[in-house]
């Protein structure tokens, strides 16, 4: 029995994030995944992302985030890794 890596990642996705339905597609997808965490839309237009999970399954979402849903045009995806809090129980849209 291998034990799964367990881990967290804070992600920073710009371009035209915001207006296109990029918290509610990122929650969605994320908890497809499996993953615990937030999404927010940020001042600058940004939008930020905490998620935690197995760690192919943050891999995955971190892949998404590259591309967002449609009508999103996502310019970069800046991502750092974080120590795993396990405190989310599950990923929901912060305001």
């Amino acid at each position: 029995m291998s034990v799964k890596e367990i881990v967290r990642v804070r992600a920073a996705v710009l371009g035209r994030v915001q207006g296109v339905s990029f918290r509610a597609y990122t929650r969605m997808t994320a908890s497809a995944l499996g993953l615990v965490g937030w999404v927010r839309n940020e001042l600058d237009g940004s939008v930020l992302v905490e998620a935690e999970g197995e760690a192919a399954a943050v891999e995955r979402l971190v892949a998404w985030l590259g591309k967002g849903p449609p009508g999103a045009r996502v310019q970069a995806v800046e991502v750092e890794r974080l120590e795993a809090t396990g405190e989310d129980r599950r990923f929901e849209i912060r305001f």
